[in-house]
Parts: structure tokens; sequence; C-alpha cells
């Protein structure tokens, strides 16, 4: 997607891997600073910046954001798209495995939102996207309650949100993937699931990254400057 981010500084928590790294990766090539948080190392990402943080521990987002706000003075796209995945029944879902996800994909959102809106109230710009699933939307046949509540849970907090922010200029809006060939979906499906998964999809088929990166890609960039609150569902006609 030829889209045009020259002069824009871009933050993607949970770019290490999946629909991120490929969103890094389109921005960076289309001409924006591009940094990638994740709490694993990670080796080179060529001129993407890597910083490590564990978005569960405050500390460590507040030192993520003030980085690249005094190497940059600014921020102005902030994607959060970090999730982890358990496949339990409810009962064998320990309380350290609930707090574990929710700490993970929904804590992490709240405390990386928080460190990051002041500056862009300042700059009375950005852009904010937040990750959800078609899980939480619907159900899945691949995650726990605890996976599927904080996906749910990302799109009530993204609403409040982006009523708060938009009268600073701020859009902050949620993307719905349905099921990617994520490294995540392959390593809780084998080839057998994946392909009934696909039989019931009405394009008969699971997106590729690329397909839901283009979709965040749109939402961080001008074109969408007067949606905010949106929830954009791409999920391959799953209603």
């Amino acid at each position: 997607m030829n889209i045009d981010f020259s002069g824009k500084v871009a933050l993607i928590v949970g770019g290490t891997s999946g629909i991120g790294l490929d969103l890094a990766k389109q921005l960076s090539s289309s001409g924006a600073k591009t940094f990638v948080a994740s709490r694993n190392d990670h080796g080179s990402l060529d001129s993407i910046g890597f910083i490590k943080c564990d978005v569960r521990d405050e500390k460590q987002v507040k030192g993520l954001v003030g980085e690249i706000i005094s190497k940059e003075t600014h921020i102005d796209i902030l994607v959060n798209s970090m999730a982890i995945n358990q496949c339990k029944p409810i009962e064998e879902i320990s309380l350290d495995d609930w707090k574990d996800v929710v700490d993970t994909n929904i804590t992490g959102i709240f405390l990386l939102c928080k460190e990051v809106i002041p500056h862009m109230k300042k700059r009375k710009y950005g852009k904010i996207v937040n990750i959800s699933s078609i899980a939480g939307r619907h159900r899945s046949p691949v995650s726990g309650v605890h996976y599927v509540a904080t996906k749910a849970a990302i799109i009530g907090f993204t609403r409040q949100l982006a009523f708060e922010a938009a009268p600073f200029g701020i859009n902050v809006n949620v993307h719905c993937p349905s099921q990617t060939l994520t490294p995540m979906l392959k390593s809780s499906m084998n080839k057998e699931q994946i392909e009934a998964l696909e039989a019931i999809i009405p394009l008969k088929r699971l997106a590729t990254v690329e397909e839901q990166a283009y979709a965040v890609l749109f939402l961080c960039s001008d074109m969408s400057s007067y949606m905010s609150g949106a929830v954009l569902d791409v999920n391959g006609g799953q209603i």
C-alpha cells in the first residue's frame, strides 16, 4: 500500500512477529521512523528500532515511551498488537493464567495509551490502533475465556478512549482480524483444524498477515482521519 508516512514516528508494541512485524516493515518502508517493542529479545530489524519492554510492568512502559520521546520528541502512531493466548477450558485456567493473559492483552494497552496520550494531546495529533480479534466479537474454537474476554474488553476500552481523545485530534480505532496465518495460529492449530476452519469461512481461506497489516496501515494514515471509535472487521465475510 503506497501511503507516505514521512516525518511520522510509530511505535508498534508486539511488533516482532505476525501482523505487528509486517505492519512495522510497511510503516518503515513508507517513511515512518518506526520502533517495535516486545518482552522477548529480538535480533536486527534493519531500519526498525527495537526496545525490549514487558507491557505488564508500568515502569518498563514508562521507560519505553520516555526513550522514544527523548530520541524523537514525539510519537504520532501507537499500535498495540501484543497478545498471548491459551486454549484451556475454564476449569483448567489458574488465577496466574488469567492474570498473565489479562495483564498482557488489556492492561498493557491501558498502560501504553496512558503514557502516550499526553504527548499526542500536546501536538493535537495522534493515531492509536488497538488490535482485538474476531474472538472479541463472537467466540473462538482455539482460545480460553480469558483470551476472549480481553479481546472484547479492547473494543469497549477503545470506544471510550476515542470519545475522550477526539477533541485533541487523536483518532483511536480497533482492528478486528479473523483467523490469520500468524505464528500464534500455526502453533495452536494443526493442518486438519486449519482446513476445517477454512471450509466455514465465506472466502474459503485464512487471511495473510499482509492483508491484515494493510487494514491497520489505513487506520494509521490520514486517510482515516474521520474515523474514531470504529471497529474495522477484516474477517473474510464472517458476520
